[in-house]
Protein backbone atom coordinates (compact mmCIF):
# COMPACT_ATOMS: atom_id res chain seq x y z
CA UNK A 1 0.00 0.00 0.00
CA UNK A 2 1.44 3.68 -0.78
CA UNK A 3 0.72 5.57 2.15
CA UNK A 4 0.88 9.56 1.85
CA UNK A 5 1.45 11.69 4.89
CA UNK A 6 -1.20 14.85 3.20
CA UNK A 7 -3.04 14.66 0.20
CA UNK A 8 -5.65 17.46 -1.04
CA UNK A 9 -8.76 17.68 -2.69
CA UNK A 10 -8.58 20.27 -5.79
CA UNK A 11 -11.41 22.90 -6.23
CA UNK A 12 -11.73 23.89 -9.79
CA UNK A 13 -11.68 27.44 -9.19
CA UNK A 14 -8.52 27.67 -6.94
CA UNK A 15 -5.41 29.45 -8.78
CA UNK A 16 -1.78 27.67 -8.14
CA UNK A 17 -0.95 29.94 -5.41
CA UNK A 18 -2.33 28.17 -1.83
CA UNK A 19 -1.69 24.82 -3.79
CA UNK A 20 2.18 25.31 -4.46
CA UNK A 21 2.16 26.78 -0.41
CA UNK A 22 0.93 23.66 1.05
CA UNK A 23 3.13 21.48 -1.40
CA UNK A 24 6.11 23.62 -0.23
CA UNK A 25 5.41 23.49 3.34
CA UNK A 26 4.86 19.84 3.19
CA UNK A 27 8.13 19.79 1.73
CA UNK A 28 9.89 21.80 4.29
CA UNK A 29 8.68 19.39 6.93
CA UNK A 30 9.49 15.86 5.07
CA UNK A 31 5.77 15.41 4.39
CA UNK A 32 5.13 13.49 0.84
CA UNK A 33 2.19 15.31 -0.70
CA UNK A 34 -0.68 14.23 -3.25
CA UNK A 35 -3.24 16.77 -5.31
CA UNK A 36 -6.41 14.61 -6.01
CA UNK A 37 -7.18 16.54 -9.25
CA UNK A 38 -10.39 15.96 -11.19
CA UNK A 39 -8.46 14.13 -13.87
CA UNK A 40 -7.39 10.92 -12.07
CA UNK A 41 -10.16 11.66 -8.70
CA UNK A 42 -11.59 8.04 -10.22
CA UNK A 43 -8.62 6.29 -9.99
CA UNK A 44 -7.72 7.35 -6.86
CA UNK A 45 -10.68 6.65 -5.06
CA UNK A 46 -10.76 3.04 -6.16
CA UNK A 47 -7.22 2.86 -5.67
CA UNK A 48 -8.25 3.86 -2.01
CA UNK A 49 -10.86 1.57 -1.70
CA UNK A 50 -8.38 -0.89 -3.03
CA UNK A 51 -6.45 -0.60 -0.18
CA UNK A 52 -3.97 0.19 -2.42
CA UNK A 53 -2.99 4.29 -1.35
CA UNK A 54 -4.18 5.40 1.96
CA UNK A 55 -3.49 8.84 3.51
CA UNK A 56 -2.58 9.86 7.15
CA UNK A 57 -4.48 13.41 6.97
CA UNK A 58 -6.89 14.82 4.01
CA UNK A 59 -7.50 18.65 3.45
CA UNK A 60 -10.91 18.89 1.92
CA UNK A 61 -10.98 21.79 -0.35
CA UNK A 62 -13.81 20.38 -3.09
CA UNK A 63 -16.65 18.26 -1.89
CA UNK A 64 -20.19 19.21 -2.30
CA UNK A 65 -21.98 17.98 1.02
CA UNK A 66 -25.58 17.79 -1.05
CA UNK A 67 -25.02 15.53 -3.70
CA UNK A 68 -23.88 11.84 -1.83
CA UNK A 69 -23.22 10.58 -5.42
CA UNK A 70 -20.20 13.47 -5.68
CA UNK A 71 -17.16 11.36 -6.64
CA UNK A 72 -15.53 13.77 -4.03
CA UNK A 73 -17.59 13.52 -1.64
CA UNK A 74 -17.35 9.81 -1.56
CA UNK A 75 -13.75 9.92 -1.40
CA UNK A 76 -14.10 12.05 1.94
CA UNK A 77 -16.87 9.77 3.16
CA UNK A 78 -14.39 6.12 2.41
CA UNK A 79 -11.31 8.33 3.87
CA UNK A 80 -12.73 9.02 7.07
CA UNK A 81 -14.13 5.23 7.62
CA UNK A 82 -10.54 4.30 6.75
CA UNK A 83 -8.86 6.55 9.60
CA UNK A 84 -7.60 9.01 7.84
CA UNK A 85 -7.81 12.28 9.45
CA UNK A 86 -10.05 14.36 7.91
CA UNK A 87 -10.08 18.39 7.88
CA UNK A 88 -12.56 19.04 8.66
CA UNK A 89 -14.55 15.53 9.39
CA UNK A 90 -18.04 14.79 7.23
CA UNK A 91 -19.93 14.33 10.06
CA UNK A 92 -18.89 17.77 11.82
CA UNK A 93 -18.76 19.76 8.85
CA UNK A 94 -22.25 18.67 7.29
CA UNK A 95 -23.59 19.84 10.39
CA UNK A 96 -21.99 22.90 10.60
CA UNK A 97 -22.27 23.76 6.89
CA UNK A 98 -25.93 23.31 6.96
CA UNK A 99 -27.49 26.57 7.93
CA UNK A 100 -30.91 25.38 9.01
CA UNK A 101 -29.53 22.66 10.98
CA UNK A 102 -26.96 24.99 12.67
CA UNK A 103 -29.21 27.80 13.00
CA UNK A 104 -31.34 26.75 16.20
CA UNK A 105 -27.77 25.81 17.82
CA UNK A 106 -27.02 28.86 17.56
CA UNK A 107 -30.01 30.84 18.60
CA UNK A 108 -29.41 28.19 21.76
CA UNK A 109 -26.01 29.03 22.39
CA UNK A 110 -26.59 33.20 22.76
CA UNK A 111 -25.11 34.23 19.13
CA UNK A 112 -26.62 37.53 17.76
CA UNK A 113 -28.19 36.24 14.48
CA UNK A 114 -30.40 37.78 12.21
CA UNK A 115 -34.21 37.29 12.20
CA UNK A 116 -34.87 34.06 10.55
CA UNK A 117 -37.62 31.60 9.71
CA UNK A 118 -36.49 28.02 8.88
CA UNK A 119 -39.13 26.58 5.91
CA UNK A 120 -38.79 22.62 4.78
CA UNK A 121 -39.02 22.25 1.08
CA UNK A 122 -42.50 20.34 1.70
CA UNK A 123 -43.87 23.58 3.28
CA UNK A 124 -42.93 26.16 0.73
CA UNK A 125 -46.19 26.09 -1.54
CA UNK A 126 -48.45 26.37 1.53
CA UNK A 127 -45.87 28.39 3.01
CA UNK A 128 -47.41 32.07 4.46
CA UNK A 129 -46.02 35.17 6.84
CA UNK A 130 -48.01 36.69 9.84
CA UNK A 131 -48.11 40.35 10.08
CA UNK A 132 -45.20 40.10 12.77
CA UNK A 133 -43.30 37.99 10.88
CA UNK A 134 -43.42 40.31 8.38
CA UNK A 135 -42.69 43.03 10.56
CA UNK A 136 -39.36 41.31 12.28
CA UNK A 137 -38.12 40.08 8.66
CA UNK A 138 -38.21 43.93 7.05
CA UNK A 139 -38.87 44.03 3.27
CA UNK A 140 -36.81 43.19 1.40
CA UNK A 141 -35.15 40.14 3.42
CA UNK A 142 -33.21 37.30 1.89
CA UNK A 143 -33.34 33.74 1.18
CA UNK A 144 -30.82 31.34 1.75
CA UNK A 145 -30.56 27.26 0.87
CA UNK A 146 -29.49 25.53 3.82
CA UNK A 147 -26.79 23.69 1.90
CA UNK A 148 -26.04 26.37 -0.43
CA UNK A 149 -22.77 28.26 -1.40
CA UNK A 150 -21.64 30.75 -3.55
CA UNK A 151 -24.48 32.53 -3.72
CA UNK A 152 -26.51 30.03 -5.45
CA UNK A 153 -29.89 30.31 -4.89
CA UNK A 154 -29.57 33.53 -2.44
CA UNK A 155 -32.29 36.03 -2.86
CA UNK A 156 -31.44 39.31 -1.41
CA UNK A 157 -35.07 41.05 -3.00
CA UNK A 158 -37.40 39.18 -1.26
CA UNK A 159 -40.81 40.83 -0.35
CA UNK A 160 -42.66 37.68 0.20
CA UNK A 161 -43.08 33.64 0.03
CA UNK A 162 -43.39 33.42 -3.36
CA UNK A 163 -39.78 34.34 -3.94
CA UNK A 164 -39.02 31.11 -2.33
CA UNK A 165 -39.68 29.47 -5.87
CA UNK A 166 -36.56 31.49 -7.25
CA UNK A 167 -34.46 30.17 -4.49
CA UNK A 168 -35.91 26.51 -5.46
CA UNK A 169 -35.27 26.76 -9.02
CA UNK A 170 -31.35 27.92 -8.56
CA UNK A 171 -30.34 25.35 -5.90
CA UNK A 172 -33.17 22.76 -4.77
CA UNK A 173 -32.94 22.18 -0.93
CA UNK A 174 -34.16 20.14 1.78
CA UNK A 175 -34.66 24.10 3.75
CA UNK A 176 -34.56 27.46 3.23
CA UNK A 177 -34.02 30.01 5.28
CA UNK A 178 -35.67 33.77 5.22
CA UNK A 179 -34.04 36.48 7.24
CA UNK A 180 -34.01 39.88 8.07
CA UNK A 181 -31.57 41.74 5.69
CA UNK A 182 -29.10 43.25 7.94
CA UNK A 183 -27.66 46.28 6.74
CA UNK A 184 -23.70 46.83 8.34
CA UNK A 185 -22.99 50.37 9.30
CA UNK A 186 -20.52 52.27 7.84
CA UNK A 187 -16.83 52.86 8.47
CA UNK A 188 -15.14 55.68 7.05
CA UNK A 189 -17.16 55.30 3.89
CA UNK A 190 -16.56 51.43 4.05
CA UNK A 191 -19.29 48.68 5.30
CA UNK A 192 -18.86 47.06 8.45
CA UNK A 193 -18.51 43.61 7.51
CA UNK A 194 -16.22 41.00 7.79
CA UNK A 195 -14.94 37.88 6.46
CA UNK A 196 -13.01 36.04 9.19
CA UNK A 197 -10.99 32.93 9.13
CA UNK A 198 -10.49 30.41 11.67
CA UNK A 199 -7.23 27.85 10.98
CA UNK A 200 -6.56 25.29 14.23
CA UNK A 201 -6.94 28.33 16.63
CA UNK A 202 -4.91 30.85 14.65
CA UNK A 203 -7.44 34.07 13.01
CA UNK A 204 -7.45 36.15 10.32
CA UNK A 205 -9.42 39.00 9.92
CA UNK A 206 -10.25 40.65 6.25
CA UNK A 207 -12.49 43.55 5.28
CA UNK A 208 -15.18 41.96 3.25
CA UNK A 209 -17.31 44.38 0.87
CA UNK A 210 -20.75 42.59 0.97
CA UNK A 211 -21.28 44.90 -2.06
CA UNK A 212 -18.43 44.24 -4.13
CA UNK A 213 -17.56 41.00 -2.67
CA UNK A 214 -13.77 42.63 -2.79
CA UNK A 215 -11.36 41.65 0.32
CA UNK A 216 -9.24 43.86 2.53
CA UNK A 217 -6.42 42.74 4.91
CA UNK A 218 -7.84 44.04 8.66
CA UNK A 219 -5.34 45.86 10.18
CA UNK A 220 -3.95 45.29 14.29
CA UNK A 221 -4.39 49.10 14.42
CA UNK A 222 -7.63 49.04 13.14
CA UNK A 223 -8.92 46.51 15.35
CA UNK A 224 -7.92 48.69 18.20
CA UNK A 225 -9.51 51.84 16.85
CA UNK A 226 -12.79 50.88 15.59
CA UNK A 227 -12.78 47.99 18.49
CA UNK A 228 -13.51 45.17 16.61
CA UNK A 229 -12.13 42.65 19.26
CA UNK A 230 -15.94 40.60 19.49
CA UNK A 231 -14.57 39.23 15.69
CA UNK A 232 -12.42 36.93 17.29
CA UNK A 233 -14.62 35.81 20.21
CA UNK A 234 -17.51 35.15 18.00
CA UNK A 235 -15.37 33.25 15.83
CA UNK A 236 -13.50 31.16 18.52
CA UNK A 237 -16.72 30.13 20.38
CA UNK A 238 -18.36 28.92 16.52
CA UNK A 239 -15.74 27.04 16.59
CA UNK A 240 -15.84 25.38 20.39
CA UNK A 241 -19.43 24.68 19.14
CA UNK A 242 -18.93 22.99 16.17
CA UNK A 243 -15.83 21.77 16.44
CA UNK A 244 -14.32 22.47 13.19
CA UNK A 245 -10.92 23.50 12.44
CA UNK A 246 -10.75 24.95 9.34
CA UNK A 247 -14.00 27.50 8.38
CA UNK A 248 -14.53 31.16 7.88
CA UNK A 249 -17.81 33.28 8.93
CA UNK A 250 -19.25 36.42 8.09
CA UNK A 251 -20.00 38.91 10.56
CA UNK A 252 -22.00 42.61 10.14
CA UNK A 253 -21.27 45.13 12.36
CA UNK A 254 -24.82 47.16 12.49
CA UNK A 255 -25.53 51.02 13.85
CA UNK A 256 -26.01 49.79 17.36
CA UNK A 257 -23.15 48.68 17.43
CA UNK A 258 -23.94 44.83 17.82
CA UNK A 259 -22.08 42.10 16.00
CA UNK A 260 -24.30 40.11 13.90
CA UNK A 261 -23.57 36.49 12.74
CA UNK A 262 -24.51 36.60 8.91
CA UNK A 263 -22.83 33.88 6.86
CA UNK A 264 -22.26 31.13 10.06
CA UNK A 265 -19.97 28.11 8.64
CA UNK A 266 -18.35 28.29 5.34
CA UNK A 267 -15.82 24.92 5.04
CA UNK A 268 -13.73 24.90 1.67
CA UNK A 269 -12.64 27.83 2.35
CA UNK A 270 -12.43 30.03 -1.12
CA UNK A 271 -8.26 30.00 -1.46
CA UNK A 272 -8.07 32.63 -4.73
CA UNK A 273 -5.36 34.63 -3.90
CA UNK A 274 -5.91 38.69 -4.98
CA UNK A 275 -3.03 38.62 -7.03
CA UNK A 276 -5.19 36.24 -9.55
CA UNK A 277 -8.23 37.84 -9.32
CA UNK A 278 -8.00 41.49 -7.30
CA UNK A 279 -11.72 41.95 -7.77
CA UNK A 280 -12.50 38.79 -5.46
CA UNK A 281 -9.35 36.94 -4.14
CA UNK A 282 -8.14 36.59 -0.80
CA UNK A 283 -5.28 38.79 0.08
CA UNK A 284 -1.94 36.79 -0.76
CA UNK A 285 -0.46 37.02 2.62
CA UNK A 286 -3.50 35.95 4.16
CA UNK A 287 -3.54 32.88 1.80
CA UNK A 288 0.10 32.15 2.25
CA UNK A 289 -0.26 32.20 6.11
CA UNK A 290 -3.39 29.91 6.01
CA UNK A 291 -1.44 27.16 3.96
CA UNK A 292 1.71 26.95 6.25
CA UNK A 293 -1.25 26.92 9.58
CA UNK A 294 -3.31 24.17 7.67
CA UNK A 295 0.45 21.89 7.50
CA UNK A 296 1.02 22.46 10.69
CA UNK A 297 -2.45 21.53 11.69
CA UNK A 298 -2.50 18.25 9.61
CA UNK A 299 0.89 17.23 11.48
CA UNK A 300 -0.46 17.56 14.55
CA UNK A 301 -3.04 15.58 13.60
CA UNK A 302 -0.48 13.23 12.52
CA UNK A 303 0.55 13.01 16.06
CA UNK A 304 -2.60 11.99 17.42
CA UNK A 305 -3.22 8.37 17.98
CA UNK A 306 -5.75 6.34 15.77
CA UNK A 307 -9.33 6.01 17.01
Amino acid sequence: MRTYDLIMTHKLDADDFFIHRIQQHCAERGLNFFLVEPEWVDLFEAKFRQKKVWSRVLLNMHSEHHQSDDIYHRLIQLAFESKTKVIDPPDLALAAFDKARLHPRLLSAGFELPYTLVVPREKVAEFTLSELQIANLGSPFVIKPGLGYGKRGVILDAVGPGDLGRSMLEWPDPHYLVQRRIAPRQIEGSPAYFRVFYVFGSVWYCWWNCYTDQYRSLATTEMETYELGPLREIICRLAALTRMNFFSSEIAQTDSGEFVLIDYVNDQCHMLTQSANPAIGVPDEIVAAIARRLVDGAQQLMRQPAQ
